[in-house]
């Protein structure tokens, strides 16, 4: 019989913390939350200090029942749930159905699963911290309220099926707004001129770029400005002024946390935050390693410290002198800032033992497991590395008074850059020139420019937004922009996050009536005000009514003035395939969708397809957008299933010149790559993009 017994959330953890432990523990799964606020209503007394009612989730009584079961075979419960405040929720409800006493010392927590960390969390159990409890259940109560309140208000006066939530409704502010920049944007012209000089005979061939006087800098502002100032440039000499030397050092960057490790998969490994948190969870979890069994590969995933323990920096120190010489041991501990507001409770995301290499553990991983991992372990180990070094020099020429600037660079010490594969090494070297050198001129290139409007956001950029901003905690971003698009607010195009009609609209009549609930500032005010309960600074009873008092009286005048809204009903020329009456575009909860203009006498839809001017190359059909499961776009023969011709990237109306198949775009950060629909056929170039 077990003599004490482990309750954790998840099966893949309770097997690698079983492994731990021995025959005189039993490890069991709780499977995630056990009870919750009921779904059919909103399940808070407001009358009674907001006390929640709270209900097991349905389909779990087996799983209680076998837990229950064996606490009373137990002589010592021990609560492993994850170590934050959702954590520490679970096993607060976890006490409360298995009538453990939540004064006793029934709580363990560990950073990372290993074998070390879970022997000294059971020698070290403490109870359960009420602070953090209450610090989530206001957080659940806040949404709660918010949603089960707005949201009908949204179902009476637009259509049934929307939603609005507290931090979901800013993140779709923040990408609606951007929108309406871009639209409102008016690009300004703007000129450049770069001069290709060169040294004696044109042996070496460099280029510059035009500054303005050498009092002052010049914005070159039109056609005009730049011939007279070109005209002038060609009548005289190009002559060095300036040749500056030095060192530079290029710090290496800080380890993970869950924002900065959600950015980074996304731009290095085209993650979403979603597939980063899952896969990330796997890795912290435990993985079935050869040799070894089940391990929990990577430290504690949702935190927002760059922490690193005393014991991972040594043993970090002696795998970086034994792989590559204490040469690139750095000269003085490394310090790495953490934001102001972070809570710090946790380490950075780091490997659980540096020894384990990705490359040896690969052949156990899946392809993205073992990307993550990589990414996690490079970055862990150049962390504490010593800064790559290059050498810098910058040349000032001038002609007529006026100043062009060259610059160059050369690596003389890798340092972190020698494991982090994913930092780009920005070598440029110019030739070795000297004060009073005459130089060449071999061509002078004016080139106009117009501004042009800030980028949409991508799942990246927005959790960097919404970090910097203190909207929602590291935890929350992943489920933030997963509810915004399934909910049809928001949609990807490529890599960027787009407002959908619908997601306008509801955004608009949010800004109108609830400007406190899409305030970023207000958002982040709560946040704090979440934290203070964690620190027992604040009552979480007081923070909710501070917060629903006039958020009621907002919504009592919400209901009274909003008027049904009617969704414009566009015609479309599609024809109704019973009755012969045109199609229009309707709303439902999953988007767009076709509906006959006849209705309610005819009932016929069918999805709304967008349609891109180009036809199918194998049967002639119209090619159309449509959208996978996980909502990303591609592009298909409108006459699917009975032709399946698709490409994720968008075709354009001409041809490939090799073989005249169909031509497709695939947008990158500074150009375009067109490219042959046809795998076989290698066509292929790159237009860059107007500045």
């Amino acid at each position: 019989m077990a003599k004490s017994l482990v309750i954790v959330e998840s099966p893949a953890k309770a097997k690698t913390i079983g492994k731990f432990l021995g025959k005189n523990y039993k490890v069991v799964a709780s499977v995630g939350h056990v009870r919750d606020l009921p779904k059919s209503k909103m399940g808070i007394d407001i009358e009674n200090d907001y006390e929640p009612h709270y209900i097991t989730i349905r389909g779990k009584g087996p799983i209680i029942k076998e837990l229950k079961k064996e606490v009373k075979k137990a002589e010592k419960v021990f609560l492993a749930t994850d170590p934050d405040r959702e954590g520490e929720a679970i096993s607060w409800h976890l006490a409360h159905i298995l009538s453990i006493d939540e004064q006793d010392q029934c709580r363990i927590e560990f950073n990372e699963i290993t074998k070390t960390a879970i022997k000294n969390a059971v020698k070290n159990p403490r109870q359960i911290n009420k602070n953090l409890v209450d610090a989530q259940q206001a957080r659940r109560i806040l949404d709660r309220l918010v949603g089960y309140s707005i949201s009908p208000l949204l179902w009476r006066k637009i259509r049934k099926g929307l939603s609005a939530g507290r931090v979901q409704s800013v993140a779709t502010k923040m990408i609606c707004d951007r929108e309406k920049e871009i639209k409102n944007f008016i690009p300004e012209e703007y000129w450049s001129i770069v001069a290709s000089l060169s040294t004696e005979n044109k042996k070496e061939v460099f280029e510059s770029k035009f500054y303005g006087t050498i009092d002052q800098k010049i914005d070159l502002k039109n056609e005009d400005m730049v011939e007279e100032i070109v005209k002038k440039l060609k009548q005289g000499t190009f002559i060095v002024s300036e040749v500056k030397r030095k060192e530079k050092k290029r710090n290496p960057y800080p380890p993970f946390t869950t924002s900065s490790l959600q950015q980074e998969a996304a731009n290095r490994l085209g993650f979403t935050t979603k597939k980063t948190m899952m896969i990330a969870q796997q890795l912290y979890e435990g993985i079935d390693i050869e040799g070894e069994g089940s391990v929990g590969l990577i430290t504690y995933i949702r935190t927002d410290s760059t922490r690193i323990s005393n014991e991972a920096k040594e043993n970090t120190k002696k795998y970086i002198i034994e792989k590559f010489s204490s040469e690139y041991i750095a000269d003085e501990e490394k310090k790495y800032k953490t934001k102001k507001e972070a809570q710090d409770a946790h380490e950075a995301i780091r490997p659980t033992s540096i020894e384990r290499t990705p490359d040896k553990i690969k052949s156990s991983l899946k392809k993205a497991q073992y990307q993550l991992y990589k990414l996690i372990w490079e970055r862990f180990l150049a962390s504490q590395m010593k800064n790559a070094v290059y050498e810098t020099y910058s040349v000032n020429i001038t002609n007529n008074n006026y100043l062009f600037k060259a610059s160059g660079s050369k690596l003389i010490f890798d340092g972190f850059l020698k494991v982090y594969t994913y930092a780009t090494v920005s070598d440029k070297e110019i030739p070795q020139v000297v004060k009073g050198q005459r130089l060449q001129l071999q061509s002078i290139e004016p080139k106009q420019h117009f501004t042009q409007p800030p980028p949409r956001f991508t799942e990246s950029t927005l959790v960097k937004e919404l970090e910097e901003k203190n909207i929602g905690r590291p935890s929350t971003y992943a489920p933030i922009i997963s509810t915004i698009i399934s909910r049809g607010y928001v949609e990807r195009e490529n890599k960027s996050l787009k407002p959908t009609e619908l997601g306008v609209i509801v955004n608009d009549l949010l800004e109108e009536y609830f400007k406190d609930i899409v305030d970023k500032h207000f958002t982040a005010e709560l946040e704090e005000k979440l934290d203070k309960i964690e620190e027992n600074q604040l009552e979480w009873i007081q923070v909710i009514d501070d917060f629903y008092k006039p958020f009621s009286k907002t919504l009592k005048h919400a209901e009274e003035e909003i008027k049904k809204i009617e969704l414009v009903e566009e015609e479309t020329d599609e024809i109704c395939e019973v009755c012969g009456k045109n199609m229009v575009i309707k709303y439902g909860r999953y988007g767009k969708f076709l509906a006959c203009s006849a209705y309610p006498e005819c009932e016929h839809t069918r999805p709304f397809v967008k349609k891109i001017g180009i036809a199918c190359p194998r049967c002639g059909g119209e090619i159309v957008e449509r959208r996978s499961r996980k909502g990303r776009l591609f592009y298909g023969c409108g006459n699917f299933p009975n032709c399946n011709f698709i490409t994720w990237n968008r075709p354009i109306a001409e041809k490939c010149p090799v073989c005249g198949s169909l031509l497709v775009k695939k947008n990158r950060k500074n150009d375009t790559i067109i490219q042959c629909s046809d795998k076989e056929c290698k066509y292929k170039r790159i237009e860059e993009k107007a500045d």
